[in-house]
This record gives structure tokens, sequence and C-alpha cells, in this order.
């Protein structure tokens, strides 16, 4: 996203942005007889307490460790996080490591240290990285990050099911129970079934609280139903892939007939308006991890009491899961590099990733398959069982997902932050024009992208 036309590509040219280090105020945890320190810039999470577990967590370390550590918690609201990412691999000085967003990890690869030692450790305890993550983490054929269990979020449908069922006859319960089998009807959960159920649940008052403008959940979600279709706009070199493309001219189409049955305004919709839907009890659907049921549960418990979440639905090219990882980078001009490591193992280990997990009510999904088991995804409710579904597993028959891959980080990152996914839609949709006239556009923007 941009913040008064300031992109991560001026503050890097142009040193605009938020001082490094220091200007922020930081919950300090002071060890016994410290063997040194760390200073560390997470993101603040969304979720009421989300970030207690990683300074409870990081407390423990540090005194078993003699390390004395600094948190530092920066949130994303204009762009906060990002802009301090950027003044610091500039300044080379700062914090020892950082919360990067998706595409920042290639954006900063020769200001990054490879933590290779860290994840195959990991990956010989726990298995294999979610794919995504490792095509975020991974350049150069190093890994530059390590994928983080805080604020990773995977984006599936939180479904009012009793509206869904009287409305639409989905009964989204069935078809998804809370254990890992796939019930009736669910190989018929396709964007097809998807669009019937749309249509019906709009002419019931109850529209599906679907973004479609230019902020991460409409990027997202449109990224997966893409993916879904095999609607590639680049190749991993970033050459175009629009012209001629019948896949992407098909996604495009779908696209423009569901947005027919969504709220009108939902082409300025931000990322609050989908969990503002849902939670007014106006909504039947929308693709989001657990914090709006969360806020429901407090604000609207009649609402949170009547949502399940599953899967998105399929397509020609199989289910696709938006997801949306963090990782965490360690500065390779850092002071303390041993320790950012271990102290980075500690919190991916699966003890520590549980207690993540289970402070943000089941919302941090960790980057290991391994781990889809934890007992939270269970318990949370009401209902009970309402987001077992949350997490990926093995009967959801699904990949997980980002917009704009296989393009190169910088590229994409352009392409995510200018919403191109969402804005050949409303080229259509909003503006009249033909598919072909708006793919000829998304060509054109691609291209100066490329050449800026």
């Amino acid at each position: 996203m941009t913040t008064n036309g300031t992109t991560r590509r001026t503050v890097l040219r142009s040193g605009a942005g938020v001082a490094a280090a220091g200007v922020l105020g930081a919950p300090m945890v002071h060890a016994q007889g410290t063997a040194g320190s760390l200073r560390f810039a997470f993101w603040d999470h969304w979720v009421p307490g989300g970030n207690d577990a990683l300074k409870l967590l990081c407390a423990q370390w540090g005194e078993r460790n003699r390390v004395t550590v600094a948190l530092d918690f920066i949130n994303t609201t204009g762009n906060q996080l990002q802009l301090t990412a950027a003044a610091q691999a500039q300044s080379r000085s700062g914090h020892d490591g950082i919360s990067l967003t998706p595409w920042d990890v290639g954006a900063y690869a020769d200001k990054l240290e490879p933590v290779d030692d860290v994840i195959g450790r990991l990956v010989a305890k726990y298995g294999a990285i979610n794919p995504v993550a490792e095509f975020l983490a991974k350049h150069g054929g190093k890994w530059l990050g390590v994928p983080a269990t805080s604020g990773t979020q995977n984006k599936p449908a939180c479904v009012r099911y009793d509206l869904m069922l009287e409305h639409a006859g989905i009964d989204v319960r069935a078809m998804w129970p809370a254990s890992n089998t796939r019930g009736p009807g669910a190989d018929t959960w396709t964007w097809d079934t998807f669009l019937v159920a749309a249509e019906k649940c709009h002419k019931a008052g109850f529209p599906f609280g679907l973004p479609m403008g230019q902020f991460t959940d409409a990027v997202d979600w449109v990224g997966a139903l893409f993916l879904s279709y095999g609607a590639h706009i680049t190749d991993a070199s970033g050459k175009p892939t629009v012209r001629g493309n019948a896949k992407l001219k098909t996604a495009i189409e779908y696209a423009v007939r569901l947005s027919r049955f969504l709220p009108n305004d939902v082409w300025a919709w931000d990322d609050a308006s989908n969990n503002r839907a849902l939670i007014s009890g106006r909504s039947a659907l929308v693709f989001n991890p657990p914090s709006a049921w969360a806020v429901a549960k407090r604000d609207a418990p009649q609402v949170a009491e009547k949502c399940w979440t599953i899967p998105m639905p399929s397509g020609p090219e199989g289910r696709f899961i938006a997801y949306l990882p963090w990782t965490t980078g360690i500065w390779n001009f850092g002071r303390n590099k041993t320790a950012a490591k271990e102290m980075l193992e500690f919190l991916s280990q699966r003890e520590s990733a549980e207690a993540t997990t289970i402070k943000s009510g089941g919302y941090d999904i960790p980057p290991f398959a391994s781990m889809s088991d934890f007992k939270v995804w269970e318990t949370e409710g009401p209902p009970v069982g309402s987001v077992f579904n949350y997490p990926l597993k093995p009967h959801h028959q699904a990949q997980p997902s980002i917009a704009f891959s296989p393009a190169p980080a910088e590229l994409a990152s352009q392409m995510y932050i200018q919403a191109l996914n969402t804005k050949v839609i409303a080229r259509v949709a909003q503006g009249g024009e033909t598919v072909d006239s708006a793919m000829a556009w998304l060509e054109r923007e691609i291209n100066n992208m490329r050449r800026g």
C-alpha cells in the first residue's frame, strides 16, 4: 500500500521515512548477568493480546541466555513498519531484526543475513515449510529470513451458516465439519457453486462481503481466485503473460459477474469493511482470518455463534487459499547476529508457535503443516469448531497462494501495492471497458513498472 504517494522504492531512493531506531517506545526485558543485547521490531498484532506471547517468549529466552532483549511493536497503519524497514536498510543501522511483509525479503535481499542453518534444523525437526513462505523468504538459493507464526494468516471463507443454508441451500457445517474429513457436498464447493450462492444471498439481502478495492484483503482473495483459474499475469522473470491469456480472460469475466451480487460500494472498501459487514449481520460470507469473528464474539455474539470457517472454493486449476505470511529478517549489519538467529529458532519451536497461536485466539498460522493440529482450533468457539478448518489441512486438497506469484519480488510488490488484479476487474465492471481493453491496460502497466 502507499501513503501520500510514498512507496518503499521512493523511500529507499530518497531517504524519506522514519528514523531507523530509537524513535519508538519499547517494552524492555532485562536479563540478569547479560551476555549481550538484541533489539527486534515486530509487527504490532491486530488481535488484542496478540503481542503478549512474543513478549513472554523473548523474556524467557533472554533470561536463559543472559541476553537483554528489547522489543518494538510497530503497526502497519501509515506503512510505519515498512518505512522503518526501508530507513534501516538504507542507513544500515537500527534493530538487529525486523518483521518483513511478504515481498520485502526479496527487496532487501542484499541487506539480510542468511539463515540456512536455522531453517535446516527446523525443517529436519518439523518437516517442509509452507511453499509460499519459502518462495518469499528464499532468494539466490539462500534463506534470508525465518517464516514467522505471529501475524501470519490464511484468508478462508467465514460463513454465516444459518444464512447460507436458508437462502442458498448449502449446509457448510456438513460440507466441512470440525474433523479431518470432507463431508457431503465438499466436492461441489467450486467457484460456480459460489456464484449461484452469492446471487441468492444478494437477493435475500445478505450479500457476500468481498472487497474489490486496493487494499490487502481484496488483492489477496482475488489473487487466489485468479490462481484457481491458472490466470498468471507474468512469468517468473516478470515478463507479462497477459496477451492472449484465455485463462486470465475467463477469471476476469467471472469476477465481473460475481461483482454484480456484491454491495455496490465494495470498490471503495478498506481492510476493515468486510469485518464490519460480517459483524453487523448484513453479510452471509467474507474471506478473512478469525479476527472478524473474534470481534463479533465481543460485540455481536449473536452473529459469532452462527459463523463457520471453510476453505475457499476450487476452480478449474484447483483450490487455492489466500495466505499472507510474515517473515522475520536479521539485518546483515546487525551487532549480534548469532543471538538473533538463536532467538528466532526458539520462537519457531512447536511449543513457542503454539503459545503464540493460543494467545491470538487461533489467528496465527505456523509455517509448518505439521503444526496444523493445535488444539486451539478445535476448542475455540462459539460455536466450538468454528475455526477448525482455518489452518490449511490435507483434506482441504488446497494450496496456499499469494497474489502475483511467481513474479520477482520488486515487480510483484509494485503490482501488489497498486492492486492491479482488482483494478483490471474494476475497469470492466465499473468503467465499462471490454475485457480485452482492460487486459491491454494491464499489460501496459506491468511493462511500465518493469521499465521504472
